[in-house]
């Protein structure tokens, strides 16, 4: 298990995503109020960029731009059709005023 030091949570606008590559992995990283989600940048149904979508504040989700899956901040499931398949979702933090990544396996 390793940690990652991404950028600044002030980097980062509330509402919004921000595409990160770590270790190799294309995650979206996701803002809402001071709180930050990490999620597969990949959605389930499609090769398409998740960070490229919409961030749904209210539902604590993610709506694909393409298709319009929505999928949970939280579990990476997915809330509508046509994504039926979860996304994998990733442990991250702010820590003083940072965001960080954790990736298990990693050493």
């Amino acid at each position: 298990m390793s940690t990652h030091v991404l950028f600044g949570l002030d980097e980062i606008e509330a509402g919004t995503a921000r595409k990160v590559e770590v270790a190799g992995v294309a995650i979206a990283i996701v803002r809402i109020g001071d709180d930050v989600y990490a999620l597969g940048d990949t959605c389930s149904h499609a090769e398409v960029s998740l960070s490229e979508g919409f961030v749904e504040p209210d539902e604590c989700a993610i709506e694909c731009g393409r298709h319009g899956a929505l999928f949970d901040l939280t579990t990476g499931e997915p809330l509508t059709l046509p994504a039926v398949r979860p996304v994998p979702v990733y442990e991250v933090g702010v820590v003083d005023g940072r965001v960080q990544l954790t990736l298990e396996g990693e050493s």
